[in-house]
């Protein structure tokens, strides 16, 4: 498997289709970007309209023949999941891509319209709900591929069962609750290879991380001592969101790909470089974990796969 991965390297995705949440900007309008170039028809699944939009032009700019288009879908609701599913599937009849790319990062608490913590509610709960309404078109796709995106925050990510979603408020840390919601990502990406597995689909769970890339993820830190203190030392290790896109990129095309596996970037702390095949922690490998988790997220979305 190549320790050099580049764009160069993706197969040409004629006839395939890719959704790509989060796609309005940073690593997702990357991601979306180099589908398109290769052919995909890709969905642009954003939030705000306006910024799709914007996102559309700037890929439409330097790929006039792009077969991109956008859709709203905001993860933090879960009647917008479900309209984003029932709009897609009213469409298509096939879905070869997920990258389940959109996410927020360390935010004060906060819960989404279905009273689910902030963090986990948009980052795990709205994209497990989002795949699930999409099972049936993925089983049917042949090698069809799921991307989750997690972080090395992961690491620092504690699974809680009595309090997931913080009920609890006084044990709420931003940097806690986003560990844990990429930690879910992870456990996510494990039990749903297992189910696929379990029910011989033809198609894979993967994830990925983007190491330290330059995107509008953190822009809400720029105030806080601890991010004037690391600034100057953050912005050296930080590379491209270009870069950062490389690792979904891969674990959604690549031919020698497997389910199951996580891929990050290669260089000093997995912070930067070509992507490569990366370790989750302990933790991110618990079946028990995964189980549970999915378990809970079924009973919190109502969304059961296959039914």
């Amino acid at each position: 498997m190549s320790n050099n991965w580049t764009t160069d390297n993706i197969p040409d995705l004629t006839g395939k289709v890719a959704i790509v949440t989060g796609a309005n900007s940073g690593l997702g309008l990357e991601t979306a970007k180099e589908f398109a170039r290769k052919s995909a028809q890709t969905i642009l699944a954003c939030r705000s309209m306006d910024k799709a939009q914007t996102a559309l032009v700037t890929i439409q700019s330097e790929l006039p023949d792009a077969q991109a288009e956008i859709m709203q879908l905001n993860l933090a609701s879960l009647a917008s999941v479900r309209a984003f599913a029932e709009a897609f599937k009213a469409k298509y009849d096939q879905l070869d891509i997920l990258a389940n790319n959109a996410g927020i990062m360390m935010v004060p608490y906060d819960k989404t319209e279905d009273d689910f913590e902030r963090q986990m509610g948009t980052n795990h709960l709205g994209h497990f709900a989002l795949t699930g309404l999409l099972f049936d078109l993925i089983s049917q796709t042949p090698c069809s591929r799921v991307v989750n995106v997690s972080s090395s925050g992961h690491r620092m990510g504690k699974m809680d069962f009595d309090n997931l979603l913080y009920d609890d408020s006084d044990k709420y840390t931003p940097a806690g609750a986003y560990g844990r919601s990429k930690l879910a990502n992870l456990l996510f990406t494990r039990e749903l290879q297992k189910r696929f597995e379990a029910q011989e689909i033809d198609a894979m769970a993967l994830a990925s991380h983007p190491g330290g890339s330059d995107t509008n993820l953190g822009n809400h830190l720029e105030d806080s001592l601890w991010f004037k203190l690391l600034s100057g030392l953050m912005g050296r290790m930080m590379q491209s969101a270009a870069m950062g896109a490389l690792p979904t990129i891969r674990a959604a095309v690549d031919p020698s790909a497997r389910g199951g596996q996580y891929y990050g970037p290669n260089g000093f702390m997995e912070m930067s470089g070509a992507p490569i095949l990366v370790k989750s922690s302990k933790a991110a490998q618990s079946d028990t974990d995964a189980r549970r988790l999915w378990e809970m997220s079924e009973e919190l979305t109502g969304v059961r796969y296959g039914e």
